[in-house]
């Protein structure tokens, strides 16, 4: 079982920077793949970056690549997300996922967390 809580969102102003993170209860945090989603009012959840257990790998939405970074810190079980050049249309709640296969589908994923809103205004 893996509980995931996010942090780290809020208003920022279009250009700006935010990191999220998403701490994990759990012994077993260090052997899941973590990813990032995001959900825009009205719109379906959709997948933005994901990383494998050891971290050696990640993946990227082409709407945020080379501006999102995604990152994990085994010793703190912590999954990151620094976002940069933030766009208005980037605003949505974030969520973040434990999986156990890099994928870019909702459905791959077991464990979800409550969400953070992050808002870029124009």
């Amino acid at each position: 079982q893996v509980q995931l809580v996010e942090s780290g969102g809020g208003l920022v102003q279009a250009g700006g920077s935010l990191r999220l993170s998403c701490a994990a209860s759990g012994r077993t945090f260090s052997s899941y793949v973590m990813a990032w989603f995001r959900q825009a009012p009205g719109k379906e959840r959709e997948f933005v970056a994901v990383i494998s257990w050891s971290g050696g790998s990640t993946a990227y939405a082409d709407s945020v690549k080379g501006r999102f970074t995604i990152s994990r810190d085994i010793a703190k079980n912590t999954a990151y997300l620094q976002m940069n050049s933030l766009k208005p249309e980037d605003t949505a709640v974030y969520y973040c996922a434990a999986g156990r296969h890099i994928r870019v589908v909702v459905t791959s994923y077991d464990y979800w967390g409550q969400g953070t809103q992050v808002t870029v205004s124009s």
